[in-house]
């Protein structure tokens, strides 16, 4: 008789399948490491089970321990399938901005979910990552795996991933791609192929927002590049331990939008049902090889997960027209908003050194209710609004005579050229006035209420 003992001896030995139309137009081959076929549906059972085996043998993770993690969802899936295998408890924290269908089934299969604010600082006490850590703290006999920077996740990789796709291609693979989340995909898989062949090229998809992409090109952590976005397990606001930028030979972004219908057409042009950061890796890909792909190369796109996943979002026609994903109903974005102001209306600032009662003059003069704070070197540090300054005037008429410093509240969101207003809209709220945008030659906007009504009714 042929079975496995659990359903974790099935992890692994994914294929590849060729991808015939989407690809119209590009030379090469191109072959798509198809990892839902993983028991998760994802590729990171991958790491899942290796994250939890080496902390057993490290003697960390006990019998009877609960496994606390951060995740975006497949990671999650991927630990409970172990922990059922092994009999253990699961406890996930996980930001709100991911889909309905990845909390569902992580309780499906016995998980506790913890969900968390999206847009708040990786070290604020409310996200995902902090509170894992915190449950750690607090839980006796607990393992908090820590995707973002245990090896064991890139160890996985080198180990399985590589060797599979090497074997695959019978050591035919010119070029490998794959999105950067925790990066141990992408950096345990290129350092097994790169050492068995140096010439591979491996391109890194990351997407608007996230700060991977200009870290590699110019060594800068650069938070003016951190801004929220929808794709859910690429990308991120931290350098993970897992990514190794020397491994990275090249990094390409891509919108939300061309994710979310990139994810669409392998659906209904290869029969290949994807899941969002999928559309992201292909999309991406693809743009990078229609640029520098030959007729003998052979690429490798790694396709992370399956689109039961996001079946309330890309795969929702309604969701996809109310964020002007779809062509039926079209959206402004930021970048329509920066270009009907034709140049006029430069951003005005103000210093946090200056008075309040100065920086009140200043809005009067301009006409305008809300304005950016810069300290001495011109970055943006802060804000200030008609409505913050009159509500602490009425506590205190002595507030006038303060610095801006000592009343200014958090800096506006930096947003992506490309969101829709829709999504622009969805981020100004009560503490958040108006939306910063950087244009192409990396002059900042801004962006009010004001001109978002005048997009929509236009």
């Amino acid at each position: 008789m042929k079975y496995y003992n659990s359903i974790i001896d099935t992890i692994g030995n994914t294929p590849l399948v060729k991808l015939n139309k989407v690809t119209k137009g590009i030379r090469g081959t191109v072959l798509a490491k198809v990892e839902y076929f993983n028991p998760g549906n994802s590729v990171k059972d991958r790491i899942a089970i290796r994250m939890i085996e080496d902390a057993e043998k490290a003697g960390i993770l006990k019998p009877g321990g609960t496994i606390i993690e951060g995740t975006s969802g497949n990671t999650g899936f991927g630990l409970a399938l172990a922990a059922i295998a092994k009999g253990y408890k699961c406890i996930f924290t996980m930001a709100d901005k991911q889909s309905k269908e990845k909390i569902d089934i992580l309780r499906a299969v016995g998980a506790d979910v913890v969900v968390c604010p999206t847009n708040v600082e990786p070290d604020d006490p409310r996200s995902y990552y902090s509170v894992a850590k915190r449950l750690n703290r607090e839980i006796p006999n607990s393992l908090y795996p820590n995707q973002y920077d245990n090896l064991s996740n890139t160890a996985a990789h080198y180990d399985t991933t590589g060797p599979e796709i090497w074997r695959d291609t019978e050591g035919e693979i010119t070029h490998f791609a794959a999105g950067v989340g925790t990066g141990g995909t992408i950096c345990g898989t290129a350092k097994f192929l790169k050492e068995h062949k140096p010439g591979v090229v491996t391109v890194g998809i990351d997407t608007y927002g996230s700060v991977f992409k200009k870290y590699k090109e110019t060594g800068i952590f650069d938070e003016r590049e951190i801004y929220p976005y929808l794709t859910e397990g690429i990308g991120e606001d931290i350098l993970p331990q897992n990514v190794d930028f020397s491994l990275i030979d090249h990094f390409v972004k891509v919108t939300d939008k061309d994710a979310a219908i990139m994810a669409r057409r392998l659906s209904k042009e290869e029969g290949l049902f994807v899941g969002w950061s999928t559309g992201s890796a292909v999309h991406g890909a693809l743009e990078w090889a229609r640029e520098h792909l030959t007729d003998e190369d052979v690429l490798v796109i790694l396709l992370p997960d399956h689109g039961t996943r996001y079946l309330a979002k890309i795969y929702n026609d309604t969701w996809m027209k109310d964020h002007g994903f779809l062509e039926s109903r079209e959206f402004s974005t930021a970048r329509d908003i920066v270009r009907s102001k034709n140049g006029k209306g430069a951003l005005t600032t103000v210093g946090k050194d200056l008075k309040v009662g100065d920086a009140i003059r200043l809005l009067n003069q301009h006409s305008i209710s809300q304005i950016p704070v810069t300290d001495t070197e011109g970055e943006i540090v802060g804000s200030l609004t008609d409505s913050t300054i009159l509500s602490k005037l009425i506590e205190d008429p002595t507030v006038k005579d303060l610095q801006v410093g000592e009343v200014m509240d958090k800096p506006f969101k930096f947003v992506a050229l490309d969101n829709t207003v829709d999504v622009l809209s969805s981020l100004i709220d009560r503490d958040n006035k108006a939306l910063l945008v950087r244009d192409e030659n990396q002059q900042v906007h801004i962006i009010t209420q004001a001109d978002l009504l005048a997009a929509i009714t236009n």
